[in-house]
């Protein structure tokens, strides 16, 4: 299995840096496989809100997932506070990393994802090519 990894640090936007880590490996499709981390600012939208609701933390990344598209990505992630209380929701810039994040992509080979407008959803959405 071909992989790529690296390790953002305290400060970077999550999302903004997953971008460009994965647009810097010429790749036409991946996903995120692992993301080991914690945040110090979390900015999401819940499901069905049209809004982003910003936390403040630490908090501990307990998962990631999504795809990776030539122009934009699609990205889900849950994490939980000093408590152990978890939440999640759609992953927004603005989510800032606290001491480190770990992060392994897989390319998709012999793929093409982008995301274009979806007249049904009002949202960009994955074409696979």
């Amino acid at each position: 299995m071909n992989f790529f990894s690296t390790r953002l640090t305290s400060g970077q936007d999550l999302k903004n840096q997953i971008f460009v880590f994965f647009k810097s490996k010429n790749i036409s499709a991946g996903l995120v496989l692992s993301a080991v981390g914690s945040l110090k600012i979390a900015s999401l939208r819940f499901a069905d809100q049209k809004t982003a609701t910003t936390l403040t933390g630490p908090f501990e990344i307990l998962s990631l997932t999504g795809t990776l598209a030539e122009n934009g990505v699609h990205l889900h992630i849950c994490i939980s506070d000093q408590h152990g209380k978890t939440i999640g929701g759609h992953l927004l810039e603005g989510c800032l990393i606290h001491t480190t994040c770990e992060l392994v992509i897989v390319p998709v080979l012999n793929t093409i994802f982008s995301r274009e407008p979806d007249p049904q959803t009002n949202y960009m959405e994955l074409k696979i090519k």
